[in-house]
């Protein structure tokens, strides 16, 4: 696996550096993106526009949420780019198994896009002054969170094995993302907040905005569930991975488009 990982990983780097000036344009769009709503929102508020504290939630929610539309992307992307390549069946004849490639070849992506994520939210921060704490902690709410990212990256990798293009239903659901990261579902009360735990992405992005935005302890119950939501819905994820690449192979499709 760690071999798999590091051949991945040197295969991202490789692409990084051939083509810098798209990750510094990534940097870029991700940037005025948010910088363009921020001012937006001020024209329309007007003298009245003052976030306070709430603009480092909205800064972690948005940064948030540009990573999980890259991990969801990410494998139903490479499917898409493998069946119309015809290298789709090499990948899936791997020893390692279809799952355990996507799976680091995402995570040596993500290492790199990390690099392209931090340098947006410097940016982010220089433009609206927002102040952020990063304590050493947050990598365990940031874990969880990933786990369920991949999870339905990996619901959604089945779906391109079955249909081979999903960019219209990506485009669709993009925006679900958005609200359950830059929605403060933490502060829900009862009997909402049993609803807010069952969603994914939610409770790890409450623990991150209390520890980042809002400078509170780390909770142990908190992220006892969002570590159990993460593992359901990133086991789920696996399963309908599998049950469609069972049908895509018994279909004979694999190797089609």
């Amino acid at each position: 696996m760690f071999e798999l990982f590091l051949g991945e990983l040197r295969r991202s780097w490789i692409q990084f550096r051939r083509y810098p000036f798209d990750s510094l344009g990534l940097i870029i769009i991700t940037t005025f993106i948010f910088f363009g709503l921020f001012l937006s929102a001020r024209y329309i508020a007007g003298d009245t526009f003052k976030l306070g504290e709430r603009l480092d939630s909205v800064v972690i929610g948005y940064v948030l949420w540009t990573l999980v539309l890259y991990i969801l992307s990410d494998i139903s992307g490479g499917i898409q780019l493998g069946a119309q390549t015809g290298t789709l069946e090499q990948l899936f004849l791997s020893r390692f198994g279809a799952i355990k490639v996507f799976l680091m070849r995402s995570l040596a992506e993500l290492t790199i896009h990390l690099l392209i994520i931090l340098g947006s939210l410097i940016a982010i921060m220089l433009f609206t002054g927002s102040r952020l704490s990063f304590p050493p902690v947050l990598v365990l709410p940031f874990v969880t969170l990933l786990l369920g990212a991949y999870g339905i990256a990996f619901a959604l990798g089945g779906l391109a094995l079955l249909l081979k293009r999903v960019q219209n239903l990506f485009s669709i659901i993009q925006f679900l993302p958005l609200f359950l990261l830059s929605t403060p579902l933490e502060t829900w009360k009862p009997p909402l907040n049993i609803l807010a735990q069952l969603l994914p992405f939610t409770t790890g992005a409450g623990i991150l905005r209390d520890l980042m935005a809002r400078n509170e302890s780390l909770n142990l119950t908190k992220l006892a569930i969002a570590f159990i939501n993460g593992l359901l819905y990133f086991g789920v994820g696996l399963f309908l991975f599998r049950l469609a690449e069972r049908k895509t192979k018994q279909q004979g499709m694999l190797g089609g488009y």
